[in-house]
């Protein structure tokens, strides 16, 4: 998935944005989803890339880390099938001194 968003140390960051990547893994038994041809019984995806862009898009962070955090425990919270949430978050051109691609935190947990 791709955003533009303004997050960052740096105040410019926040005034002039950039563009972001988010990969999402999850994890959860979809035997029931295979066997019924049901969404019901499984995840929509639809939701969860609209949770990804109003996290991303909407709220405001320092870190790519704080991101990657909150989009996993949110997903967690939101779709109880969910056994466990890997996120990354890529900050593309980040503001370093020099050339770089894109600075990126990867973040996972399961639900307890």
């Amino acid at each position: 998935m791709a955003f533009y968003a303004h997050h960052g140390v740096l105040k410019e960051e926040h005034t002039l944005g950039g563009k972001y990547e988010v990969d999402a893994e999850l994890t959860f038994d979809f035997t029931e989803a295979a066997k019924s041809d049901d969404i019901t019984k499984t995840v929509d995806y639809g939701l969860v890339y609209r949770k990804i862009r109003e996290i991303l898009t909407l709220k405001s962070f320092f870190l790519i880390e704080a991101v990657a955090g909150e989009i996993a425990h949110d997903l967690l919270r939101d779709f109880l099938i969910l056994d466990k949430v890997s996120i990354r978050v890529r900050k593309r051109n980040p503001p370093v001194d020099g050339i770089c691609d894109y600075a990126e935190a990867d973040y996972s947990t399961t639900r307890l």
